[in-house]
């Protein structure tokens, strides 16, 4: 049994994944749309029957340690992470919680990131948005000013703008969910808060959001 439980670990390890893939199928993050756009096809694994886009986790998983390596050599004060959908609003409330970094949910006015004389104006060095089609109004800001953007896209999702892209169901509840719980993990050990993955002790059901 010691044996087997070993060579079990040493295979997880081997693929380099922070979770096992299992938990992305289950929390629907490969869930795509019935939509391609150009832009996403290499984040794409497959096709379903049903005409369903389907997402490549390990890609998914890959660019959150780059994303969090990118949001570490930030101050979190000075990174501003947006979410006009409503099952995203209390998983960026969570990853603010833990990380510090700067939460705008729901409604973005507009000229929040361009006007100075706007009430509410923020002047963030890097956004972070949980669907660059829902939050479009805080991408062309951001682009108007010259910040760098990370973006949960989608298979529907374009990359125009977009410095970094992760890859994800970017509608789904619990798939909202996990990404921002793998993002606040990561980038807490990225900042040395935590040694390794497993000493972050709150569970995902922390960051979904209420149905």
């Amino acid at each position: 049994m010691a044996e087997e439980k070993k060579e079990k670990e040493e295979k997880k390890e081997d693929n380099g994944m922070t979770i096992p893939e299992e938990t992305y199928m289950t929390s629907g993050a490969h869930i795509g749309t019935r939509q391609k756009t150009a832009d996403i096809k290499d984040f794409i694994y497959k096709v379903r029957n049903d005409g369903l886009y389907i997402i490549d986790v390990k890609k998914t998983d890959e660019r959150i340690k780059v994303a969090s390596k990118l949001i570490s050599k930030y101050d979190t004060k000075n990174i501003l992470i947006v979410s006009v959908r409503q099952y995203g609003q209390k998983p960026i409330r969570k990853l603010s919680e833990f990380t510090g970094i700067s939460v705008l949910d729901g409604r973005f006015r507009p000229g929040t990131l361009t006007n100075p004389n706007s009430k509410g104006f923020l002047e963030p060095e890097l956004l972070i948005l949980t669907d660059p089609l829902a939050d479009a109004q805080a991408l062309h800001e951001a682009e108007n000013i010259g910040i760098p953007v990370i973006g949960l896209c989608d298979t529907n999702n374009d990359t125009k703008f977009l410095d970094l892209v992760i890859p994800t169901n970017n509608k789904g509840r619990r798939a909202l969910a996990l990404v921002y719980w793998l993002l606040t993990r990561a980038v807490l050990k990225e900042q040395g808060k935590i040694k390794k993955y497993e000493d972050f002790n709150t569970p995902v059901e922390d960051f979904e959001a209420e149905i």
